[in-house]
Order: structure tokens, then sequence, then C-alpha cells
């Protein structure tokens, strides 16, 4: 498997998880979250390896981060209001 494929089971595993986080109630739903949240910091490593290693080009990386690093901050705010209604 190249790192790209991985890349591209971790998207899909994001994209479970935070369905599965969706639908689940306040009370349990925190710990989904907490493992999102580290699937996308892998994710963010995986994707500036690739960039690192000239696979994908500044652009593409730049673009790529930003979304992550907007979906970081969803996920921190998601886990922030779980924990306010506990």
């Amino acid at each position: 498997m190249g790192i790209h494929s991985a890349i591209e089971m971790h998207i899909v595993e994001l994209l479970v998880l935070a369905v599965t986080a969706a639908f689940q109630s306040p009370q349990t739903k925190r710990p989904t979250l907490e493992i999102l949240r580290v699937r996308t910091d892998v994710l963010k490593h995986l994707v500036r390896s690739e960039y690192e290693l000239a696979i994908i080009d500044e652009k593409t990386y730049l673009r790529l981060s930003q979304y992550l690093v907007e979906i970081s901050k969803m996920i921190t705010g998601w886990i922030a209001y779980t924990q306010k209604g506990a």
C-alpha cells in the first residue's frame, strides 16, 4: 500500500467516525470524537510526508493542510460542546 492509498483510507475512516459520532448520544460520543481528533492529526502528518517526498506540490499541500486545520478546529469545538452538556 502506498502513502496516497493510506491517506484515502484515513479520509474514509474520518468520515465514518464523524457520522458515527453524529448518531451517538451526547454522553457516548466523546471517545469517538477523541479518536477522530487523533486520526485527523495522523492524516495531517501523512499529507506533510507526501509534500516532503515531493508526491504532491506545494499548492496542493497548502490547500489540504488548510482543510485539515479547519476540520481539527471543528472537532475540537464539537468536543468542547459535548463537555458543556456533561
